[in-house]
């Protein structure tokens, strides 16, 4: 009968120092030192490292598409408003795409061997490359920028998205 009570006893310290030990592990995660009882703190980890970060201040608008097809997107889309001189296309996409039409436009009428190249690297056709920049020196010579006009049309009937035309001026 004594065995059975020092057993009893024994688990009632064992236990005991288990509390103990649990509470001063939950409560270690609240203390600015470290524990004097040689118990290791769990590792803080920062919380902003699982969130996503705002896009405060940056400029190019990611049109909800990875970085390749938007590439894509924009050099066809450049391709066929030099083309055709007016798109219809979404409000977006249209605003996204006024600044590579006029940074072709500006290579076309600086007319050097390294902007053709440059453009030859981003539309599309070969021919139209070669006809903008015979016509864009003369018909934009005194423009210095501004050389497309987005305007705003009905909403598409589908998806109710905002749509746009952009056009050479």
């Amino acid at each position: 009968r004594g065995d059975t009570k020092a057993k009893a006893t024994a688990m009632a310290r064992a236990l005991l120092v288990l509390c103990a030990l649990a509470s001063l592990g939950c409560a270690a995660a609240f203390m600015p030192t470290a524990l004097p009882t040689g118990i290791a703190r769990a590792q803080n980890t920062n919380a902003l490292s699982s969130l996503e970060m705002m896009r405060h201040g940056k400029r190019l608008a990611r049109l909800g598409l990875p970085a390749d097809q938007r590439k894509a997107l924009l050099r066809s889309l450049t391709t066929e408003l030099i083309r055709h001189g007016r798109i219809t296309t979404t409000l977006k996409r249209a605003k996204a795409l006024r600044d590579p039409v006029d940074h072709m436009i500006t290579l076309a009428k600086d007319g050097s061997l390294h902007a053709r190249r440059q453009a030859l690297a981003y539309v599309f056709d070969k021919e139209l490359v070669h006809a903008l920049f015979e016509q864009a020196p003369e018909r934009y010579a005194e423009r210095n920028g501004g050389y497309t006009r987005v305007v705003r049309t009905m909403p598409r009937q589908g998806d109710n998205s905002p749509m746009g035309i952009i056009e050479l001026v």
